[in-house]
């Protein structure tokens, strides 16, 4: 029996209806910008796999820490107990994040860092004696899966069966251009009532919503009304974070500067799990005291595990190679090129949308743009018979590749992008997709 068949009879996965006949493609290995099916095909992946496998699959330098760590220490309960990774993790990570953030908390990936981060803001206000209740975020956002991490997130088909256990968020508009001064007017309105504990957000780019992008200067301002009226702020970096944007970090195209910091995917380069949370020392300093009520009671069996802060660190360790930026570098250059070759889809595309190394192309539709828009049965399956990995949003067409990618896999998938562009211009994706099914 195939590893998929074996698959079918005893597993669920995550974003998947299992009423749909497709097997998952069993992958056997990987190695740099591509991963191995059971048979030997070989895949380009074009999405890091979910946004995690910034230097590719398998790097050796990565595996080969995580080997060295194991032999001396696997695991230990971080409360009560500390270690050389942890510790040396957080240090590296404070040098890279903005100066005013003092303090690392762990957990176990992106969803545990943003409740992590809910928590400390809200319990920052509890310990200080002050009533700060309310969260604001945007409109369409995403911040996992846990019930913290969805109360902040858009409500839609989602989180609809949850929403009565959901608590309140004030949700405003994502301030896209031209109309950010709706998005200011909001947040100050909300911000003068005295009651907002944290604004929380995903910086420049709303990544599961479709890879929807804002200006920094637009993010300032909103800061700016934050500070003003004592609110402290949440970058949600889970996905922004290590490089993607251009920069090591989404909010280094600032300058002004956030309460808390959350990261996950990127961190480890994809090999292990693991999760971050940053705040301020200003923040820290509320737990600290004799009245042990004001303890932070947040933990993970797994925070802190030794064998993912050796990953992480050997990740940190790769950034120190200007190969890595210059990669990063490489890949813009190429998407901003292959931007100027699409002027004859028009029609068939309604906007654009590059930052860094991340490229979306959104699909002129007259249905639902987003997540279940149907077009996604059919641009999934074109790119997977071309062995390229690419997991569309809807009508939105994504690739946040691994920055070892070679020149001639970003051709190949250009190359796709566009004969799935023009079938699509021609009304005939579907009939084109059916006809090669039959033929094999």
């Amino acid at each position: 029996m195939t590893l998929n068949k074996r698959d079918a009879a005893v597993i669920w996965h995550p974003y998947t209806q299992h009423k749909t006949p497709d097997l998952p493609i069993a992958i056997c290995s990987a190695k740099g910008a591509y991963i191995y099916d059971e048979k030997g095909q070989e895949y380009i992946d074009a999405i890091a796999s979910w946004w995690v496998n910034i230097h590719g699959h398998s790097h050796p330098l990565i595996a080969e820490r995580v080997y060295q760590q194991f032999q001396k220490l696997e695991h230990v309960m971080f409360a009560g107990f500390t270690h050389f990774p942890a510790i040396e993790l957080a240090e590296k990570l404070l040098e890279k994040l903005p100066k005013n953030l003092g303090k690392i908390f762990y957990s176990d990936n992106g969803s545990t860092a943003v409740e992590v981060a809910i928590k400390m803001a809200i319990q920052y206000w509890y310990n200080k004696g002050i009533t700060k209740t309310k969260i604001i975020a945007f409109k369409n956002g995403y911040h996992g899966d846990t019930f913290g991490a969805m109360s902040v997130s858009s409500r839609d088909n989602f989180t609809k069966p949850f929403i009565p256990f959901l608590f309140d968020v004030e949700f405003i508009d994502l301030p896209l251009k031209n109309k950010e001064a709706k998005s200011v007017k909001q947040l100050t309105e909300l911000a003068e009532s005295g009651n907002v504990a944290a604004f929380i957000f995903e910086p420049l780019v709303q990544g599961a919503a479709g890879m929807v992008m804002y200006s920094p200067s637009i993010l300032e301002e909103l800061l700016g009304i934050c500070s003003k009226h004592n609110i402290l702020t949440i970058a949600d970096e889970v996905f922004t974070g290590f490089g993607r944007t251009g920069k090591f970090f989404a909010i280094d195209h600032l300058q002004k500067v956030v309460d808390i910091v959350c990261l996950s995917k990127g961190i480890t380069a994809g090999a292990l799990p693991l999760g971050v949370t940053a705040c301020t020392n200003e923040i820290f300093n509320e737990f600290v005291s004799g009245d042990k009520a004001k303890t932070f009671f947040h933990g993970h069996s797994f925070t802190a595990n030794p064998l993912a802060c050796a990953a992480a660190l050997a990740n940190l360790e790769l950034f120190e190679n200007p190969i890595v930026f210059d990669d990063i570098k490489r890949i813009e250059k190429k998407h901003e090129q292959f931007i100027k070759s699409l002027h004859g889809f028009k029609k068939t595309i309604r906007e654009l949308r590059k930052l860094g190394t991340i490229l979306a192309i959104e699909i002129s539709s007259d249905d639902e743009t987003g997540y279940f828009n149907e077009l996604k049965d059919y641009i999934y399956p074109f790119f997977i018979q071309r062995k390229i990995v690419i997991r569309p949003l809807g009508n939105i067409i994504y690739i946040v590749p691994p920055y070892c990618i070679s020149d001639k896999d970003l051709d190949t998938i250009y190359s796709a992008i566009k004969e799935c562009l023009t079938l699509l211009k021609n009304g005939t994706l579907k009939s084109n997709l059916q006809q090669q099914w039959v033929n094999g």
